[in-house]
C-alpha cells in the first residue's frame, strides 16, 4: 500500500471553491479501484491549509488516479487557487486498520 499526504495552502479567498473543487475530487477518486481511502482535512488554526490523504493499494494507482478526468478538472481549476505550490510525502503502510 502507498500512502500520500498531500499539503496544500490555498489563498484565502479561494478556500470555499477549494473545498468544493476537492470534494468533487475526493467523490470521484474513493470510487477508483486502485484508491483505498482520500481523506481531505482542513487544518483548524489556519482554515487556508489542506492536508489530502490518500491510500493507494499499488504504488502505480497514483498514475491511474492521475489519468482520470475528475483528477485533471481539480488540477486545473485549482492550480491557481494556491499561495504555494502543494507538496506531498509518500509513505508505506506498517499498520492501517482498513
Amino acid at each position: 500500500m502507498l500512502i500520500v499526504q498531500v499539503f496544500v495552502h490555498v489563498k484565502p479567498e479561494f478556500v470555499d471553491a477549494f473545498k468544493a473543487a476537492t470534494l468533487d475530487n475526493a467523490t470521484n477518486s474513493v470510487l477508483e479501484p486502485g484508491i483505498v481511502r482520500f481523506d481531505v482535512l482542513q487544518q483548524q488554526d489556519d482554515p487556508t491549509k489542506f492536508t489530502l490523504i490518500e491510500a493507494y493499494i499499488a504504488d502505480d494507482a497514483p498514475a491511474a488516479h492521475k489519468a482520470t478526468a475528475h483528477y485533471a478538472r481539480w488540477r486545473d481549476a485549482v492550480e491557481p487557487m494556491m499561495a504555494e505550490p502543494r507538496t506531498n510525502v509518500k509513505y508505506g503502510d506498517v499498520h492501517v486498520p482498513y
